[in-house]
């Protein structure tokens, strides 16, 4: 267990996801002035915590292990595979659920009976800005962290 506390590559992408999970907060409440903080625990939106997260590991075991180990590519592999998804398929579910919410208040609208199924979540995936955003602050958080 102290090996695992002392294990600054997890840390750093750890503290990348927290960095990454607060910055959400601050920008939603700069573009809707008022705190949401349900943010905090949140997919989706400005910057993607989870680039950042698997930005900082990859990073992290770069740095550590070196860039030409089979570790790194292990990291950097699933990095961009994580990467991938958030902006393709989870980004394509997000807004799935989107059109279905909206259809589901047009049916409202027409049946006016108690028809009110829990709308879908719609903040599920990233565009690339967010997950751009998400790596530059991955790689930045990991590269401090672990040259400090």
């Amino acid at each position: 267990m102290n090996a695992l506390l002392q294990n600054d590559v997890l840390w750093a992408a750890v503290l990348a996801n927290v960095v990454a999970q607060s910055l959400k907060l601050i920008v939603y409440y700069l573009l809707e002035r008022r705190w949401s903080w349900e943010r905090l625990l949140e997919s989706g939106g400005m910057p993607s915590s989870h680039s950042a997260m698997v930005t900082a590991l990859a990073t992290g075991v770069g740095l550590e292990a070196g860039l030409d180990s089979p570790l790194f590519a292990v990291a950097l592999v699933f990095a961009l595979i994580v990467m991938y998804d958030a902006t393709g398929i989870r980004r394509a579910a997000g807004q799935q659920a989107e059109l279905l919410n909206d259809l589901v208040e047009e049916l409202r609208a027409v049946l006016h009976e108690g028809f009110k199924p829990k709308p879908l979540k719609e903040l599920l995936g990233h565009t690339y800005l967010e997950v751009a955003m998400g790596t530059l602050l991955g790689v930045s958080v990991a590269w401090a962290f672990l040259h400090r």
